[in-house]
């Protein structure tokens, strides 16, 4: 037979790109080694961690002379081509299939020893990542391991024992961080699965995963997954749900698509700092399969930013990724899958599904929860209570975005506040439509513009002085006219703050206005016509503590100080009888509007010596041109003080702006 034409050769330098140097973390290293020991048929593998040595030793079945050089050293040695896919003696379903991941130990050791034994027959050898380097520079193609004489293999019966030296990570605290690390990387450890993974002598639990504990809510996929129910915080785990886990995957080049069951949960955490655990970061939802963890964190595939995501935390089962008759869908480092196979797509669109109900879902239980623990705050409810129906809802769904947020007692007690600022200035100025912006991502930025008080009773006070100006306007436009007096009439008693800025409001007395109705009317029986005539209405109102008597004066009735005092004063006399009546000691004021000065205000000096004499009778005269010009003035001077400062008021109007913008 002529000698072939071609040849292909392998540098052992394409060890570098197959595993040595692809590893970056002890616990992917060694979750290699452990899955080996699953697909060995071990039921128990005891770790041993030192300061200067890693021991791995399992009672599996070991391996042979031959199976060490045409199997363990062959890399590339796809066993599910060469073997079966379940292993002999417990039929599981095998993790490797590559046959790199051997050459990840060298990630993290530069002497790899590795003993075995079966059927009572020892075997062993030493690996140096020096030695292998060495053959790589001369561009060699094999390595030669040193052989470990049958006295130096310490192990019994049948298994493997793996020794790491001359290490190149640190490991003094791996023993409790691989612990965990572990427990994540691997859902097969376990009496329930007749396998034992021990640290140190300590057995690896489900829970030493040591994040059921933090979830708020956890929906699980298929009947098996109900199980991780009791591993959950009972008093802390307030929501559980059984989801359907069906899958359809496209077949290329046929028709029609093949049905898989997925397994597993996804939850969230009752914060989102729950899922801060030392360098680890638990806000992801792994991929495992056939026991192993496959995916670091699909969430990574997807843009989706609302504050729910920040809550996340899963572990999803998809073993029709791993099917023995189909292509590997796996990297290299066996913690990733190709992204573009139509199996990873399938299970892609899956999850992105699962997400929009998860959001849907928590925002509503959050949203719950939150106005709930609001409500618990005597001073909320009230508020709330007092509100209309419609009113009601907004203020809910202020509240219960607060509740999606993770804070401090002290941080939400402050929310609450701004929260209810915020409302009352945007209810105030008819604009509550603008909560419809806020999120539960801007809820405290927002807010946080209307934390000043000071700020906030300026914009409701310019609301204020808005309106009033409106009603001034109207004086204004009538003060030529004859029917002012019927205008003034028809505002003043509504609006006291005409006579008296701080009189912001009549307070409501219908027993006390009867009686001094009924007072008046007796006295208003006996004046002359004369006096009759020379007055247009008289009223009793109660404001700011004060007993008020406002009589307005005909607009073209001169009068002077004596003739208004003999007057009035029949029924002050009378009010403060009745007061006398109900033994209450308050002040009584008595305001006039006429429509021409005094007779004595012939000047400034005359007119104060008025003024002051009045006023010692508890007497308040007021012209109805300076009652509408003063107001006028007073009002439209905070306008123009306050229009450009109030920030508040600017934001508001910028997001009616907005809203109008969007129309």
């Amino acid at each position: 037979m002529n000698e072939a034409k071609y040849k292909m050769s392998i540098n052992l330098n394409v060890l570098n790109h197959l595993g040595i140097k692809l590893y970056s973390n002890v616990p992917a290293v060694l979750s290699e080694v452990v899955a080996n020991s699953w697909d060995a048929d071990a039921e128990n593998v005891d770790i041993e961690i030192k300061s200067d040595q890693i021991t791995i030793t399992d009672d599996g079945h070991g391996m042979t002379f031959e199976d060490i050089n045409e199997k363990y050293l062959m890399v590339g040695y796809e066993r599910r081509t060469h073997e079966t896919g379940k292993t002999a003696k417990h039929g599981r379903l095998v993790m490797g299939r590559k046959g790199i991941g051997k050459l990840s130990l060298f990630s993290i050791a530069d002497t790899v020893e590795v003993q075995t034994i079966q059927d009572g027959k020892k075997n062993g050898f030493v690996m140096s990542a020096q030695k292998i380097e060495s053959q790589i520079q001369k561009g060699g193609s094999t390595y030669n391991p040193d052989p470990l004489h049958e006295s130096q293999v310490d192990l019994h019966k049948h298994g493997t024992r793996i020794v790491l030296t001359r290490l190149k990570k640190r490991v003094s605290q791996a023993a409790s961080a691989l612990r965990k690390r572990l427990a994540r990387r691997f859902s097969i450890i376990g009496t329930e699965y007749n396998f034992t993974v021990r640290i140190n002598e300590n057995p690896v639990e489900i829970t030493d995963r040591d994040y059921f504990h933090k979830l708020q809510y956890l929906w699980y996929y298929g009947e098996t997954s109900q199980k991780y129910i009791q591993f959950c915080n009972s008093q802390k785990l307030e929501h559980h749900e059984l989801r359907e886990g069906k899958i359809e995957v496209e077949n290329e080049g046929e028709v029609g698509a093949f049905s898989h069951q997925v397994t597993g949960w996804i939850g969230t955490a009752l914060g989102s700092g729950d899922l801060k655990d030392g360098e680890d970061n638990l806000n992801k939802i792994v991929i495992m399969v056939r026991g192993k963890l496959a995916q670091e964190d699909i969430l990574e595939d997807f843009t989706e930013g609302g504050l729910y995501t920040k809550y996340l935390i899963g572990e999803i089962h998809a073993d029709f990724l791993d099917v023995d008759n189909e292509e590997d869908i796996a990297t290299s480092n066996r913690q990733e899958i190709i992204k573009d196979d139509p199996r990873y797509l399938a299970l892609r669109d899956w999850v992105k599904g699962e997400l929009r109900n998860i959001k849907r879902q928590w925002t509503n239980l959050r949203n719950e929860k939150g106005i709930e623990e609001a409500r618990q705050i005597p001073a909320i409810d009230k508020w709330v209570q007092d509100l209309g129906p419609d009113k009601q809802k907004q203020a809910k769904s202020l509240l219960g975005k607060i509740g999606q947020l993770t804070l401090e007692e002290d941080e939400r007690l402050e929310l609450y506040r701004h929260s209810v600022l915020a409302f009352e200035s945007l209810n105030y100025k008819d604009s509550l439509s603008a909560l419809d912006k806020i999120s539960s991502e801007n809820i405290q930025d927002f807010t946080r513009a209307f934390a000043n008080l000071d700020k906030i009773e300026a914009a409701l006070y310019y609301q204020i002085v808005q309106e009033r100006l409106k009603v001034i306007d109207t004086l204004r436009d009538n003060a030529k006219s004859n029917v002012l007096e019927k205008v003034i009439q028809e505002h003043l008693y509504e609006h006291l703050w005409l006579l008296d800025p701080a009189w912001d409001r009549a307070t409501e007395t219908p027993l006390m206005e009867q009686n001094v109705k009924t007072a008046f009317d007796e006295i208003d029986a006996k004046l002359t016509e004369e006096e009759q005539k020379g007055r247009f209405d008289i009223k009793y109102k109660m404001t700011s503590g004060k007993h008020v008597i406002i009589e307005l004066k005909r607009s073209k009735r001169v009068m002077d100080d004596f003739e208004l005092i003999g007057q009035v004063d029949k029924y002050r006399t009378a009010l403060q009888k009745l007061l006398e009546e109900i033994n209450k000691d308050e002040p009584v004021e008595v305001v006039c509007i006429v429509g021409q000065l005094l007779r004595q205000w012939t000047n400034p000096r005359e007119r104060e010596i008025s003024r002051r004499s009045l006023a010692e009778k508890g007497i308040r005269v007021v012209l109805y041109d300076e009652l509408i010009e003063d107001a006028y003035r007073s009002y439209q001077a905070f306008i123009k003080k306050n229009r450009k400062a109030d920030r508040i008021y600017q934001l508001i109007q910028n997001i009616e702006t907005e809203e109008a913008d969007t129309d």
